[in-house]
């Protein structure tokens, strides 16, 4: 467990006998990544003790022992602001990240995975009841290191900017996975004619895999978040957004708190290798949400191994996938990471000869998962078709079984569990079922026995263009079905969604309640306005001309009298600060309408007010205060002139302070105390 704020420093952290390197830059805040040597220079080696591996990797276990449990490296309280790239760049795991805060960086936090098959098989990264800001109050100065300057997307006043004006400003941002955010909050995410901002996004032109099994959950999203999710668009940063991993992004609404259908997938538009006819579009973010179950094929060619890939699903054959693979030309196998819905046929071409040599993973796949695929080849193409069974962490093969032959589609239909194939000559496909044998646990890519693929072999004299596009539909075209249906639309608000904080500061011990006092900007328009006091989120109405009392428990945050006080009845409202308020009590006050008759000044004074104030004239008033022996430096009275009103007032107020007269509320140790006093103690020893 550590500690963390920004700074410009960096430290070792030692988890185990593991050990990370934590970097931390005023452009990068927090950065998790490679590793370091933990051994003495040597002949062999001659790098000192400590010096920099790139090829490192941070899999926390036992003793740093692969074969012995995980060990989550648990980072709490981070507060990571004002970063021009990213709040926190976070690789490997498994790593959770709670209570933290993000606010005006260009990204707040992207997680990433130690690779296309992670090493450490079933490794996952979390980030709970934390809270993410696009804009905040802060905004900032111009001048100094502040090199990027121009106009917010919340007020449109001019502050301080990551990168430049038309950079996108992502909250979360997901990668290659696979990831859980749950129970954390976006607020502030407003997109400005010149720039993209959401809450989530996704790593800009990806040319890498994501994972469906990527989840959110329990998230909620402030009044100014007008972009909750977005896929990017051709244009500047994202330039053609046409990546392979930009093609395929992906994540799993697990229950609808981000597009209120719940038990949903949620991907970019133009993929319908994961569409059915049900699916709902949302042209707003690119995005499409669609019901069912995903996994992914990794598809290795070699021998050539510089071919682009054509994938196809046989519902949507006027809109395939083309995909250019994850490595350069030069490397000695090609690889293709398609995400896929379940229990659907999907054909595969290429452009130029096909490969000699195609692997094809069954990544994600659960036991009796399927799907079915047909292969592009030359019409005089011979094959044989292996199945085996990978174990990555022993390079060993085993379970290895050959496929045979059969004369027909239909009998392959009929079969599907066996390991058979039919070549359709007439159209240069050779089909096959891609099925899972064996359990996969956890957030494993593979099964529990190592990763499950076929191997065809190739053989074939004729070296055409191999893209049977134009034979392999209508015939095998299918109509397109939903496999599971489209859950309705969820109309309840969740309750327990967003971080149990709402605020998160330098002293991390303190809790605080968010109050917001919401009137008009002007007398005239009150009709068409909302005016309404906030705690923590709950609204509470002020419907007619008068004035709204909110009585809250200083010391638990609940409230706990609602009273309005109509024009009419102004005049209790003086006997009912006096006398009506228990001790330990925060007032929030609000008016609505000119009242002329309000003579509650020296009241006020006895819920914090420093002297008796004008109330003559005013527009409308708003007003913190206190009951009881203490007088807090955040009871403020607001007036406006008259014909006038507030607008809008936001305040953080802290609950459970002993000058409050509470008990002690707040009783969970101090872990940056505990690991200090650890380190003490090893220091010493």
């Amino acid at each position: 467990t550590v500690s963390l704020r920004v700074a410009r420093t960096s430290i070792v952290l030692q988890v185990g006998k593991g050990l990370i390197c934590l970097f931390f830059f005023i452009q990068a805040g927090l950065f998790i990544d490679k590793g370091v040597k933990t051994t003495n220079a040597s002949a062999a080696d001659k790098r000192e003790y400590l010096s920099l591996d790139n090829n490192a990797r941070f899999r926390p276990h036992q003793d740093a022992n692969p074969e012995k449990p995980r060990v989550a490296a648990l980072i709490e309280r981070l507060i990571a602001y004002k970063n021009n790239d990213h709040g926190a760049w976070v690789r490997g795991g498994d790593i959770i990240i709670q209570n933290s805060g993000f606010a005006d960086n260009g990204i707040g936090l992207t997680f990433a995975s130690d690779g296309s098959f992670p090493s450490d098989e079933g490794s996952s990264q979390e980030v709970s009841n934390s809270l993410f800001v696009g804009e905040s109050k802060n905004n900032g100065s111009l001048g100094g290191q502040n090199k990027y300057w121009g106009t917010g997307g919340v007020n449109n006043i001019t502050r301080t900017l990551p990168r430049n004006r038309t950079y996108p400003i992502r909250g979360f941002q997901i990668y290659d996975g696979p990831i859980r955010l749950t129970k954390c909050t976006f607020n502030n995410f407003v997109p400005t004619t010149d720039r993209f901002t959401s809450a989530i996004g996704f790593l800009l032109k990806n040319a890498w895999q994501i994972t469906p099994q990527n989840n959110i959950s329990l998230v909620a999203f402030g009044e100014n978040v007008s972009l909750k999710v977005f896929f990017g668009k051709p244009g500047p940063w994202f330039e053609e957004a046409d990546l392979d991993g930009d093609k395929n992004s992906i994540f799993h609404d697990v229950d609808g708190s981000v597009t209120e259908y719940k038990d949903t997938y949620v991907g970019r538009m133009d993929n319908y290798l994961i569409r059915h006819p049900d699916c709902s579009d949302f042209a707003k973010w690119n995005g499409v949400v669609c019901s069912g179950t995903f996994a992914q094929v990794y598809i290795q060619i070699r021998n050539p191994q510089n071919l682009t890939m054509t994938m196809v699903r046989d519902e949507y054959p006027s809109n395939p996938m083309i995909l250019r693979g994850i490595n350069n030309q030069k490397a000695d196998f090609q690889q293709y990471q398609p995400v896929v819905m379940l229990q659907k046929g999907y054909t595969i071409h290429w452009n130029g000869q096909a490969p000699q040599i195609t692997f094809l993973y069954l990544i994600n796949f659960n036991k009796n998962d399927w799907i079915r695929v047909g292969l592009c080849y030359p019409s005089d193409a011979s094959f044989q078709v292996t199945f085996d069974v990978f174990q990555r962490q022993a390079s060993a093969y085993y379970n290895m079984e050959d496929y045979v032959a059969v004369s027909s589609m239909a009998e392959l239909q009929k079969r599907r569990t066996e390991k058979i194939f039919y070549f359709d000559d007439s159209t240069g496909l050779l089909f096959l079922f891609l099925q899972a044998k064996y359990h996969r646990e956890g957030h494993s890519y593979c099964s529990s026995q190592g990763c499950e693929r076929v191997k065809i072999q190739a053989s074939f004299q004729s070296k055409p263009i191999s893209n049977c596009l134009t034979k392999a539909y209508p015939k095998y075209f299918q109509k397109p079905t939903a496999v599971k249906r489209m859950p309705a639309k969820i109309t309840n608000v969740c309750q327990k969604c967003g971080s149990d904080q709402v605020v998160f500061t330098s002293d991390p011990h303190k809790t605080y309640i968010f109050v917001k006092i919401q009137t008009s900007d002007k007398i005239e328009s009150q009709r068409n306005q909302e005016y309404s006091i906030s705690v923590n989120g709950v609204k509470f109405q002020l419907k007619g001309v008068g004035l709204l009392a909110i009585v809250i428990d200083a010391c638990v945050g609940k409230v706990t009298k609602e009273t309005f006080f109509p024009e009419g009845k102004i005049k209790l409202l003086e006997n009912y600060i006096k006398t009506g308020i228990p001790q330990r009590s925060l007032v929030l006050l609000t008016s609505r309408g000119n009242i002329t008759d309000l003579n509650i000044s020296q009241a006020l004074m006895t819920l914090g007010a420093a002297k008796p104030a004008n109330l003559q004239n005013s527009g409308s008033i708003s007003f913190l205060g206190f009951r009881g022996n203490f007088k807090p430096s955040w009871v403020k009275l607001f007036r406006s002139p008259a014909g006038q009103d507030l607008g809008v007032i936001e305040k953080y107020i802290p609950l459970q302070l002993e000058e409050y007269g509470c008990a002690r509320v707040n009783t969970s140790k101090r872990k940056d105390l505990e690991l200090l006093k650890q380190a003490l103690r090893y220091n010493r020893n």
